[in-house]
């Protein structure tokens, strides 16, 4: 939503920026809502906005975000040296398309597709826009089949855990289908196979399972829903597809967890998007999502450009977007391999799974999940403890880290849980200092009479279920 704020003469609503006099230049007050009637000089405008920027939280500590905060040194130097290149202008830049198409099939093949030389996908700004475009296939898919079967299709549904990140809650208001989702219950914190099952019926588009929930770094059994699915289709003839939103885990699983059974190795497996910002290793934006075979992504949907004088089939929601993002992602996948991812998200999971167990030693907290899926887990503040979840997430920003807490969704309204992300980057070292300050902010908080902090004092929460907004993409 867009915001809006009514100029103030207090705060950062001043209308007025006043500039230091040791920038020694005039002049020394500009318009903060306004342009300027006159430009500036540019180290003036750079140190207005650098200074402005110091108050931003240090990316390195945020520990809420999935999306990558560091980046090797040469993959940003390709980066830097693309910036001008947009990656929709495949004629003018074909080297950048043509990188484009080998990161598919590298990903098709990382994700045992039936043919990965010829593998059907696409780049995108992250993976929120590769779930719209998922979820659009599944829905187009559906439209058709019934046409043909002369049935009506103004009822679309899609089945979903009510942790999905809120980006399906969007695809289904933006494209018009119903959203069916399945909530939480005990100590089930995401998807069940027989509960996504029975809400399906001869209207579902499909059934989303997400490789990593957002909110406790679980994998949703993906193995167990397609079985499932299969029963479904044996006994009623429906037959429902399955979209993986393997925003993280399609990049952690294949090199992690080998066998595991989560990808086109499953026949019902129609699609999978994943992000290149988050555990690809790439700074935003990029997302990238595939499908099993073209019968998978109706003809309908895609459009053709001249592309060298040939056909070039495009299939996205936006359109001009850098080309950098797609460039850096090709170079990590030459520069650490198999081997390499394999290296960086076991040591993510090393770190995750060493931190977990050490913060479960501390009385008054108690383990979610423990980082042995995705490197991401979750823990609670006991209910008799004189502190919240929220004071303690509020004691951690103080020191300089972004330690999320946020209420789980239906039916476990009562359950809150800080959410500790590790990306590369955050090493033993920093875990070390981490556990040091939280130590320090534990037994403070330990001599408060009572909690001070409630779900209302969090400007943090994300899912389908959450009630206050959307995590980042």
């Amino acid at each position: 939503m867009p915001i809006a704020q009514p100029p103030s003469e207090t705060g950062g609503n001043r209308s007025d920026v006043s500039v230091n006099p040791i920038f020694a230049r005039e002049p020394v007050a500009i318009p903060r809502f306004a342009l300027p009637d006159e430009g500036l000089d540019p180290e003036i405008a750079y140190q207005i906005v650098h200074d402005e920027l110091m108050l931003d939280g240090n990316a390195r500590l945020n520990l809420a975000t999935f999306v990558t905060t560091w980046a090797d040194p040469h993959a940003e130097r390709l980066m830097t040296e693309s910036f001008d290149k947009n990656v929709i202008d495949k004629d003018e830049y074909p080297r950048t398309a043509d990188l484009e198409a080998r990161c598919v099939r590298m990903l098709a093949k990382l994700w045992n597709a039936p043919d990965p030389q010829h593998a059907v996908g696409c780049s995108t700004t992250g993976s929120s826009e590769a779930c719209m475009l998922g979820g659009l296939a599944l829905k187009r898919r559906w439209q058709i089949a019934r046409r043909a079967a002369g049935k009506p299709t103004d009822r679309p549904n899609i089945v979903m855990g009510v942790n999905v990140q809120i980006c399906w809650d969007k695809f289904a208001n933006f494209f018009e289908v119903e959203p069916r989702l399945v909530p939480m219950k005990g100590d089930r914190l995401h998807l069940g196979a027989a509960e996504a099952v029975a809400l399906c019926d001869e209207n579902t588009i499909g059934v989303v399972v997400i490789l990593g929930s957002t909110f406790d770094g679980s994998y949703e059994p993906v193995a167990e829903v397609c079985a499932a699915l299969d029963d479904l289709q044996e006994r009623t003839g429906i037959d429902v597809k399955v979209h993986v939103d393997g925003a993280s885990g399609a990049m952690v699983a294949p090199f992690c967890d080998p066998d595991l059974e989560w990808d086109f190795t499953l026949d019902r497996v129609a699609s999978i998007n994943t992000s290149g910002h988050k555990y690809g290793l790439v700074y935003p934006g990029v997302g990238w999502v595939l499908w099993r075979d073209a019968a998978a992504l109706p003809e309908e949907l895609v459009f053709r450009v001249n592309y060298l004088g040939g056909d070039m089939p495009t299939f996205a929601l936006n359109f001009s977007r850098p080309g950098g993002q797609v460039i850096a992602q090709y170079y990590n996948f030459l520069r650490l391999g198999t081997a390499g991812y394999r290296r960086v998200q076991q040591t993510c999971r090393d770190v995750a799974t060493t931190l977990a167990a050490r913060i479960a030693e501390f009385p008054r907290l108690s383990l979610l999940t423990d980082g042995s899926q995705l490197p991401v887990f979750a823990f609670t503040v006991d209910q008799d403890a004189p502190f919240s979840a929220f004071d303690l997430s509020a004691a951690l920003r103080e020191a300089g880290w972004l330690v999320p807490a946020y209420t789980f969704p239906a039916d476990r309204e009562d359950l809150a849980a800080l959410r500790i992300v590790v990306r590369n980057g955050f090493s033993h070292d920093l875990a070390g200092l981490l556990l040091d300050d939280l130590a320090r902010a534990l037994e403070r908080l330990g001599r408060q009479p009572g909690p001070q902090r409630g779900a209302e004092s969090s400007s943090f929460a994300h899912g389908a279920g959450a009630p206050a907004g959307s995590a980042q993409r």
